[in-house]
């Protein structure tokens, strides 16, 4: 290998380290802020917190799209978390070759992988129960029966 090539491989080996280094310290800020799915996930209001004790049926609308809204939240922290680790053992394995990477790294950033595709797929498909629900006609079926645990 010409030296030329050699230097150009070292700096983006240096740069991959850099860009590793800060993938570790978003990943280290998130999960300690509030915006970290634990915290997110944490934080739930009751419905009698919209309703008082007398409840009514707008707050209990209200309420049932504080959880839907919540849920989302809290699934989207989760998932930027995931990315961030994906992304995190992406970089090292990019660093060397993916040499460095044991079977371990490999399977859980398969298993990231998959779940988020399996997020995507599922919310998609809500949206297309939605649409369909709105245009009077009945949801698309779906045989995609496998799960994921992350």
């Amino acid at each position: 290998m010409p030296a030329a090539e050699r230097q150009a491989l070292k700096v983006r080996l240096e740069s991959l380290s850099e860009f590793k280094k800060r993938v570790d310290a978003a990943l280290s800020d998130f999960e300690g802020s509030q915006g970290s799915a634990q915290k997110v996930g944490a934080h739930r209001l009751s419905e009698a917190s919209f309703s008082g004790a007398g409840g009514f049926a707008e707050a209990k609308g209200l309420h049932a799209q504080y959880e839907r809204v919540h849920e989302r939240l809290t699934a989207l922290s989760k998932n930027l978390g995931l990315q961030i680790e994906a992304l995190q053992i992406a970089v090292i394995g990019a660093g060397d070759n993916f040499s460095d990477l044991d079977e371990e790294q490999r399977r859980r950033f398969w298993e990231i992988q998959t779940g988020i595709d399996r997020e995507w797929r599922d919310a998609q498909r809500e949206k297309d129960a939605a649409e369909a629900e709105k245009q009077g006609k009945s949801a698309p079926k779906s045989n995609d029966e496998r799960t994921v645990t992350y």
